[in-house]
């Protein structure tokens, strides 16, 4: 239950950083987390592949 209420205390501090940010920080600021998010999965779905099968 703690680690809930911090994590939606941070949630809203975030979110409270962005709405005060340009909306073209924002923007950068997304797809460049979008992009780590995305290669980091492709990792760990091929890593995990290479697991099993090896």
């Amino acid at each position: 239950m703690l680690f809930l209420v911090a994590a939606l205390l941070l949630l809203g501090v975030v979110m409270g950083t962005v709405a005060h940010a340009p909306l073209s920080f924002t923007v950068v600021a997304a797809v460049i987390i979008g992009g780590w998010l995305m290669v980091f999965a492709i990792r760990e779905r091929h890593g995990r592949r290479r697991e099993t099968s090896g």
